[in-house]
């Protein structure tokens, strides 16, 4: 568990998914505003790349709405195919298409976590591969017509009904959803944040 030293955990972040991860561990933590930072990747900027900055900028955006000093965590997740990174849906349609993308291929899932404190911060990345199975046409437009993917990179929730589309997966299951724990315990450890409460 964390040091004796307890801080309250702010949470720079309005995924109920990242909310759902912390409190399943115990922690302790309160709800910022969803930061308004432009999420747009770089010019030649790679995935990892990506996901690190957005954390970073996630945290120190979340950091203005806490308490001095206070522990913020920002978070950002991608799903990269190639190079390529899929962002969230815009509608169904475009849902369907990056479902097909996907289709019978394996993809990488790309999680950094970014812990502020103070003047300081540490960062963590999580990469999981995962492989969609090999489905028809109409099965994925089924799914793509739940409307569960239309909030999610890659358009499909491994922790929801999307989990019928996923043949395998190798890494952090937590890190696909949208917060890695083992780096994010770690994170909480240096920051003093408890966990298990």
């Amino acid at each position: 568990m964390a040091s004796a030293t307890r801080s309250l955990l702010y949470l720079a972040s309005g995924s109920p998914r990242r909310a759902e991860l912390l409190a399943q561990i115990g922690v302790p933590f309160t709800v910022l505003r969803a930061p308004g930072i432009d999420e747009t990747p770089a010019p030649g900027e790679s995935p990892r790349a990506y996901v690190e900055r957005m954390a970073r900028e996630k945290a120190a955006a979340g950091a203005s709405g806490a308490p001095a000093g206070g522990p913020v965590l920002g978070a950002d997740t991608a799903v990269v195919l190639g190079d390529r990174i899929l962002g969230k849906p815009d509608d169904a349609d475009h849902a369907l298409a990056t479902l097909e993308t996907l289709n019978g291929r394996e993809h990488r899932v790309i999680s950094a976590v970014c812990v502020r404190l103070a003047d300081n911060h540490r960062l963590a990345v999580s990469e999981t591969r995962v492989r969609l199975r090999q489905l028809d046409r109409a099965t994925l437009a089924a799914y793509a017509a739940t409307g569960e993917g239309l909030d999610k990179a890659g358009a499909y929730g491994i922790q929801g009904r999307g989990a019928a589309l996923v043949a395998s997966i190798t890494g952090s299951y937590s890190g696909v959803v949208g917060l890695p724990l083992a780096e994010t315990v770690s994170l909480l450890e240096w920051a003093g944040v408890p966990y298990w409460q």
